[in-house]
């Protein structure tokens, strides 16, 4: 049944009218509260409209200088000039136009906000929390205004706030007076004090009696304080300290301060450096950095006990030339010995870098002698396209003098190197191309055999990968070697060495047949002509050599999943074999330039030669077996455990020897063992021993283990023996004992240590024992070092004793005369104790 439409009319069409006529009335409702020249409003960009959410509208900035906030419990002043901000008085005003009004029409309400936008002055009771001084009207024109606010008494402009108890500031000059309790954060720096004058747009003024502390971290008091600009300020009678604390353990005390936060850089005048309330330095004009970035004057002087110099005290003072170089000086002052210069120059670009050391003594009272001096210097250069250069000289004045005249330096920390290389190189790299071409020479101490000069020597390889399946390449080399010495035969060599290999590697299994051929000619000036004459028994002037080899690397690859102590790894068995043959070709007629003995290790037995060098090219037939077993953890990749074991044996013996080396009769070689373990990621150990089965004796043998349950907390124990032994026959044998640990022994005292003593001559032979203090502001180490320092006359090893000492004032400067790097050097997991900051926010020091 069709509804039938309502007979009585529709009383909603009636009402719409006083919805439209509220609606049509809104814009001048709105102008009516609008009113006046500072609040004029906009014109909209498009025509009225219901919108459901808010317009954004990007609108050009006109020209106009930053706007000064003024928040404040009241605030006063005239319409023109200045204004005054009171934290004591509940009367504020906002500012506008001295001539806006609410309409004579306007409602009880239009009223109540007219009222709140009335001009400064005016009798006003409606809170606003804000008071805004433009620097010209909305119009452009230059009217000066004035407003009061209810909060703290604060200012606000560019990076400045400053608050306090009353403010007055005059727009005219752009000048604010705070008075007590005045707290100024200028671009993250923070001053306090009881009164302050200040230009906000120039960021200057003047504070008095301030407490401060700068954004990078330094802080102190003053009796006042000029503020040049937002980077540059002016301390008078005042302290500094980089400690955040209210009682640091140091600060420096002076009679002005300079500090330029654009350079990070601080100048003292008439300073003393306190340390737990004593002087420990003066000087009447000290710079010193903000932050640890570098800047030119003094360093800390280091000073050290020894035996050899007595009191020795140096003063370095550092030139920060640029960005990319630098030098400092080092003066130095010993008791015992007299004055010496030292300098360390270093520089870096993109296409070198280089360093160089230099040390000067004019006269050495202890050892009788005059101008003594040590130079050494290091550069690498690219020269481009693939070419480059290098030199590194290193020059002392005589033998004895790294041993009398030691110092921190890692050159010249003690008289045990005996070797000082010279040496000047370009080399090229492109692609399988490398060449080098050099001029080498060495400086040997007295006692010691210098080796061969090179002068010149050219060295070109070519090398090439997975050419078909093959690898292939060869060395080319020519070489003149001069003798220091008398009597030692000298000349020219050349050789050429190429070789092929067919590498088969697959997933549980690898296949390397190679074969290479050495060829060698020798062009030499004998200093003799019999054969007594030769120390190389060497009688011709003019040799060459043509020695092939052939080797053949195969090794398998097991693995399988097991589980101890609860973990699951992966276990590996890699058995290897190691074939190769070298006819016997004669060669003692040639002489010995480059070439001695190989080290007998894990690598080396897996060689095709047992020679280091191009003079000798064993012969023989050698078959290497090994066997190594690793435990992985599936889940990382970590290796926890390697066990090896491998042997060389002889299918025909070696005949060709070194000058005095005696032919070994045995058909197998030394048998040795390694095991490395890995365990919990806290202890660790690594044995390594060689066994003679003929002999049925050890040769060598390696024991360590290192225990690090924590940072800074680790002790490694460690034993080594070795039997001594010549070209002749046995000679003795070395057993040592090292000991070494970081342990805290309190929460910031850590004790370091590290001790060698050998067992069989019941000696210590070196060592050092001493101790950390960190605390938070501050590092102290001092420390007992006994080092070994050259040779006696009778062949036996020299030592030397001294004391190390370190002070870090955190944030200032550093002294330290070689203690941290003997920690380092002797501890292995050494770790050097340090309370950090945290790093400063950006919101740090915000007001």
């Amino acid at each position: 049944m069709p509804v039938s439409p309502p007979t009585t009319p529709t009383p909603q069409r009636f009402r719409l009218h006083p919805l439209v006529l509220a609606v049509l009335a809104l814009p001048g409702i709105g102008h009516a509260q609008l009113s006046g020249r500072a609040a004029a409003p906009a014109a909209l960009d498009n025509g009225w409209g219901f919108m459901l959410t808010p317009q954004i509208v990007e609108r050009p900035m006109g020209d106009a200088s930053p706007s000064v906030f003024a928040i404040g419990r009241s605030a006063a002043g005239t319409a023109d000039k200045d204004m005054t901000v009171d934290g004591d008085r509940p009367v504020t005003t906002d500012a506008a136009d001295p001539s806006s009004g609410a309409s004579a029409g306007s409602s009880a309400a239009s009223s109540a906000e007219s009222s709140a936008l009335s001009p400064a002055g005016s009798s006003a009771t409606a809170a606003s929390p804000r008071a805004t001084t433009p620097s010209a009207g909305a119009d452009g024109s230059d009217a000066r205004e004035s407003a009061k606010a209810q909060a703290d008494a604060e200012l606000r402009r560019y990076g400045s706030v400053v608050k306090a108890d009353r403010l007055h500031y005059d727009e005219d000059t752009d000048l604010a007076d705070a008075y007590g309790h005045v707290r100024l954060n200028d671009h993250g720096n923070r001053f306090v004090g009881p009164r302050a004058q200040l230009r906000l747009g120039a960021s200057e003024g003047y504070m008095l009696s301030p407490t401060y502390h700068f954004s990078n971290g330094g802080g102190g008091q003053a009796e006042r304080i000029d503020i040049i600009d937002n980077e540059r300020t002016r301390f008078t009678k005042g302290t500094y300290s980089a400690c955040n604390c209210a009682d640091p353990a140091w600060y420096m005390k002076a009679s002005s301060f300079e500090m330029d936060q654009g350079d990070n850089s601080g100048v003292a005048r008439n300073g003393v450096l306190y340390f737990q309330g004593v002087p420990i330095f003066a000087s009447p004009y000290l710079s010193f950095p903000l932050n640890n970035d570098r800047q030119s004057g003094l360093l800390p002087p280091t000073v050290s006990v020894s035996t050899t110099t007595g009191f020795d005290f140096t003063l370095p003072y550092y030139f920060n030339l640029a960005p990319n170089y630098d030098l400092t000086l080092r003066p130095r002052i010993m008791q015992r010995r007299g004055v010496q210069l030292g300098a360390d120059y270093r520089y870096l670009s993109e296409r070198y870098s280089g360093n160089t050391t230099i040390e000067y003594m004019p006269d050495d009272r202890a050892a009788g002698r005059s101008n003594r001096y040590a130079i050494f210097t290091q550069h690498q250069q690219d020269l481009g396209n693939g070419f480059g250069a290098y030199v590194n000289y290193n020059r002392v004045s005589d033998s004895s003098y790294t041993t009398d005249l030691s110092t921190s330096n890692a050159v010249l920390q003690t008289g045990t190197q005996l070797l000082y290389q010279q040496e000047a190189g370009i080399t090229y790299s492109n692609g399988p191309w490398s060449v080098l071409s050099r001029v080498q020479r060495w400086q040997a101490l007295s006692g010691t055999t210098p080796p061969y000069s090179r002068e010149p020597e050219l060295d070109v390889n070519y090398r090439r990968y997975d050419v078909g399946g093959f690898d292939f390449g060869a060395e080319a080399n020519y070489t003149y070697f001069r003798s220091q010495e008398s009597g030692m035969p000298e000349g020219q060599r050349v050789f050429l060495n190429p070789y092929v290999s067919y590498p088969i590697i697959r997933a549980g299994y690898f296949i390397v047949p190679k074969l290479q051929w050495h060829l060698a000619s020798y062009r030499l000036t004998l200093p003799g002509t019999t054969a007594a004459s030769q120390p190389n028994n060497t009688t011709s002037p003019n040799l060459s050599v043509s020695v092939p080899t052939a080797s053949l690397d195969a090794g398998l690859i097991f693995e399988r999943r097991v589980q101890l102590f609860g973990s699951d790894f992966i276990q590996t068995l890699e058995p290897r074999v190691f074939y190769a043959y070298t006819p016997y070709v004669d060669q003692s007629l040639v002489p010995v330039f480059d070439t001695a003995q190989a080290d007998f290790g894990a690598a080396e037995i897996f060689t095709e030669n047992t020679y280091v060098g191009n003079d000798r090219i064993a012969d023989g037939e050698r078959v290497t077996v090994g066997l190594t077993s690793r435990f992985i953890n599936p889940a990382s990749g970590d290796e926890r455990a390697r066990f090896t074991l491998a042997q060389k044996y002889y299918i025909r013996g070696q005949r060709v020897t070194l000058p005095q080396e005696a032919l070994a009769g045995s058909s197998r070689s030394d048998v040795l063992v390694g095991a490395s373990l890995k365990l919990f990621d806290t202890f660790a150990t690594q044995n390594a021993v060689q066994y003679n089965p003929d002999g049925q004796q050890l040769v060598r043998a390696n024991f360590g283990v290192a225990w690090s349950p924590a940072d800074r907390r680790v002790v490694n124990l460690a034993y080594r023996y070795s039997r001594v032994s010549t070209l002749e026959a046995d000679s003795g044998r070395i057993k040592q004992a090292v000991l070494s640990a970081q342990w805290p022994l309190t929460r910031q005292l850590y004790g370091v240590g590290r001790v060698n003593y050998a067992l069989d001559a019941k000696r210590l032979v070196d060592g050092v024992l001493g101790f950390q203090y960190d605390a938070q502001c501050w590092t102290f180490g001092v420390a007992l070092q006994r080092y070994a320092n050259g040779v006696l006359a009778n062949g036996l090893p020299a030592s030397g004793t001294r004391v190390l000492a370190q002070l870090e004032l955190k944030g200032f400067t550093k002294i330290d005369n070689g203690l941290v790097s003997a920690f380092q050097a002797g501890v292995p997991g050494y770790v050097q104790p340090s309370t950090t900051p945290l790093p400063l926010s950006r919101f740090s020091n915000y007001e």
